[in-house]
């Protein structure tokens, strides 16, 4: 495994020129852009997991490289490149704010194979994209936040105003109005992945405006942690974060990316890659539910039996009747919401306190 110097480090064009075209009978090299560090504990961390899975797949018939910290702009596409040029076969870029980067790079380098996590355009043939039904387990830990809150409020900690980001925080209350129909939730938008002061500070926030359940959707652990501190229960993000509040954490989202990562570099491996867009969930154990903790048996039990549900099928959470934040009907009774209405969510759903950034 090859951990990249940092990008500012970077002197020379000429260094990036530098790297001869890897040999048939060489490792297949498989390259990481992250928007993270490794060790936030939370999204960045369990795509590394996945790269590390990768290794112990293949072993030395394979070769990984990464970088971490790359942010979203001009340097992904100077990071992109960079990997294009070292050798690598397979590039996968790993956050939303990468995709407009990961197409430019690859029109310039039609014969390696680029994948970009959360995003939907795929504009040349060697670009495929790839993403996770996050907001499945988010209806279940909104289920488990009303039975358990005793304010009947939430706090959820948002980055940034996009689809994914808006059909989570959707989900989470759809869930808890499954189960308290009068569920409130409040949302802090901090527009960060990863701030640990300022996803703290927001948290601190929605503590001091009385909720007494936080949820985030960004990536450190700090939100945990001052829940912890303050008395009230959270979910962890991405990946398993008990270890920061062993009495606060209820369950947590973990995101595995170790299958995808395993089956598309085997795919460059023997030929048989091909452009695809692929979105999982908790049916492929692409999304999973960390233990239930914290909680009263009975709560436990009916999120795994509503994790259940939706993994075969039988529940899907963006079910009619919804009306926008507005009151007007978005899905009348008994009509399940398109993949494509999915994707493409810009609203608020009724029941949201405040308003949705533009």
């Amino acid at each position: 495994m090859t951990r990249f110097a940092p990008l500012f480090a970077l002197t020379a064009a000429a260094a990036l020129l530098a790297a001869p075209a890897s040999a048939q009978d060489d490792p297949t090299k498989a390259c990481f852009i992250y928007v993270g560090s490794v060790g936030d504990f939370g999204w960045t961390y369990q795509h590394d997991q996945g790269r590390k899975a990768v290794e112990a797949e293949y072993g030395d018939k394979v070769e990984t490289a990464y970088l971490e910290n790359v942010a979203e702009g001009a340097d992904a596409a100077r990071a992109i490149e960079r990997m294009a040029r070292s050798g690598c076969d397979i590039v996968f870029t790993t956050s939303f704010g990468f995709m407009d980067a990961t197409n430019r790079v690859a029109a310039r380098f039609p014969d390696i194979k680029f994948e970009h996590a959360t995003g939907y355009k795929r504009e040349h043939p060697n670009v495929s994209t790839y993403n996770s039904k996050f907001y499945e387990g988010r209806y279940v830990i909104g289920q488990i936040a009303a039975a358990v809150s005793q304010t009947g409020t939430a706090g959820y900690i948002a980055s940034f105003p996009i689809p994914e980001v808006v059909r989570g925080i959707n989900a989470f209350l759809l869930g808890a109005q499954s189960v308290d129909p009068d569920f409130e939730l409040k949302v802090i938008w901090v527009n960060t992945w990863f701030d640990p002061p300022r996803e703290a500070d927001a948290a601190r926030a929605l503590i001091d405006q009385g909720v007494d359940i936080i949820t985030q959707h960004t990536d450190s652990t700090a939100p945990m942690q001052v829940a912890a501190e303050r008395g009230v229960h959270a979910f962890g993000q991405a990946s398993d974060q008990i270890a920061f509040g062993p009495q606060t954490q209820l369950t947590a989202i973990i995101d595995d990316w170790a299958p995808y990562y395993i089956e598309r570099v085997g795919a460059v491996m023997d030929g048989t890659w091909e452009q695809q867009d692929t979105w999982h969930g908790l049916d492929t154990g692409n999304v999973a539910m960390a233990p239930y903790t914290n909680m009263p048996d009975d709560v436990a039990a009916k999120a795994a039996e509503t994790a259940k549900a939706i993994a075969s099928g039988e529940l899907e959470p963006f079910t009619g009747p919804i009306n926008k934040q507005d009151g007007s009907v978005w899905l009348e009774e008994g009509k399940e919401a398109s993949e494509g209405e999915l994707l493409g969510l810009n609203f608020y759903i009724e029941g949201v306190d405040g308003q949705l950034p533009q």
